[in-house]
């Protein structure tokens, strides 16, 4: 088993899970209004490698607009709603900045899990201008930000650029491959799909010294089984009745 474990067991999954555009500093402040100490969130870069909060790699899903975040400026990612996609409230939510989103949550002692989401053929320089970003910020916190990555190659490259910061890796199950990552890069934790989670394995993670962050968990029903396994913590998008039954 890894170290000392610091984070909470309830992370919230984009910041306001299904309750605020995701991904947005409204998600974050969301979060925190539901009592959320950890939230989670994608960070990638714009085409003039400015570190913002995204998860697709399009922007149609979740703006006003269309085309590839890797082909956009910030300045012309600026442009877009991001907000009204998910209710006329959130309407003219700009897409922020990573440095906008890490300073609220310093300023609100708000613990984050940044995940690297890297536009294909961009892995190597996200990971390191994030971690080298995000050691920067939180230099000095008590609780570091715990950084993830489905790539293995962004999240070696964040390795290399602040080997201080935790890190986990992020999987749809457990398998050979994630050993291997998780081993390489040295992580405190993976991540895997909570679909693919049971006791034996919950047991096997944690026999190989990682805690687990499991993705997504909505029922609470699910989330007091896997947490009765033994689960370190879990994503969720439901900030309200989720956290209610865990009380």
């Amino acid at each position: 088993m890894s170290k000392k474990w610091p984070y909470p067991r309830l992370i919230a999954h984009r910041g306001g899970g299904r309750f605020a555009p995701e991904n947005t500093l409204a998600a974050m402040r969301c979060g925190l209004d539901y009592g959320f100490d950890m939230v989670e969130f994608d960070a990638k870069l714009s085409k003039d490698n400015v570190l913002i909060l995204l998860h697709d790699d399009d922007v149609k899903r979740t703006s006003n607009g269309q085309g590839l975040a890797a082909e956009m400026t910030y300045a012309e990612l600026l442009e877009l709603d991001m907000g009204q996609w998910h209710s006329a409230y959130y309407a003219g939510e700009p897409l922020p900045k990573l440095e906008s989103i890490v300073r609220f949550a310093i300023e609100n002692n708000i613990i984050c899990n940044v995940e690297i989401k890297p536009c294909p053929g961009r892995e190597k320089i996200t990971g390191k201008l994030v971690a080298e970003a995000v050691a920067r910020w939180f230099k000095g916190a008590e609780i570091p930000p715990l950084l993830s990555s489905f790539s293995a190659e962004a999240l070696e490259a964040a390795y290399k650029a602040a080997p201080e910061l935790p890190r986990a890796f992020l999987c749809d199950e457990y398998d050979a491959t994630a050993k291997k990552v998780a081993k390489k890069l040295a992580c405190v934790a993976v991540n895997p799909d909570q679909k693919t989670l049971t006791e034996k394995v919950i047991k096997a993670i944690h026999k190989d010294g990682y805690r687990i962050c499991a993705w997504t968990v909505n029922d609470y029903r699910r989330a007091k089984e896997l947490f009765a396994w033994g689960c370190d913590a879990i994503f969720t998008d439901e900030l309200e009745r989720l956290p209610a039954s865990m009380a």
